[in-house]
C-alpha cells in the first residue's frame, strides 16, 4: 500500500514542477522575466538639418512602459527628456536607438533636442 502512494505522490511533484516550469519559460519568452509583456513603445524620429519629425506632436503611452526613441539624424546632437528624474542621451549622425526610463505616474514629459532648442514630442503617459 506504501508503493502506490510513494509512486502517487511522486508523479504528482513532477507534475507540479513541470507546471512550474511553463510559466517560466512563458515569461521569458516576453524578454524580461517579470511578467510585463508591454512592449516598447517605439517613436520614430528624424532629424535633418534644423527640421525635426515629429514636431512636437502628442504621442499616447502606458505609465510605466518602456519607450524607445529610433532616431535618424544627418548630424550627432542631444536629446532631452523632462521627465522625474530628468534624462539626456546623445544621438550619433546615422540611426541610433535610445531606451528611456518609463514614465512612472500620469501626465505629459516633453522630450526636446537640445541641438535644435525644439520640442520632439510630448508623451502623454495614462
Amino acid at each position: 500500500m506504501r508503493r502506490p502512494a510513494a509512486v502517487l505522490a511522486s508523479a504528482l511533484l513532477a507534475t507540479a514542477l513541470l507546471a512550474g516550469c511553463g510559466d517560466s519559460t512563458g515569461s521569458s519568452a516576453n524578454g524580461d522575466g517579470d511578467g510585463d509583456a508591454r512592449a516598447p513603445e517605439v517613436i520614430k524620429v528624424t532629424i535633418t538639418g534644423d527640421s525635426v519629425t515629429p514636431n512636437g506632436e502628442r504621442v499616447e503611452v502606458g505609465v510605466g512602459q518602456p519607450i524607445q526613441l529610433a532616431v535618424t539624424a544627418d548630424a550627432p546632437g542631444e536629446i532631452h527628456v523632462h521627465s522625474s528624474p530628468e534624462q539626456e542621451f546623445e544621438y550619433e549622425k546615422g540611426s541610433s536607438t535610445l531606451d528611456l526610463e518609463p514614465i512612472p505616474a500620469p501626465g505629459v514629459v516633453e522630450v526636446e533636442s537640445h541641438t535644435l532648442d525644439k520640442v520632439i514630442v510630448s508623451l502623454q503617459a495614462q
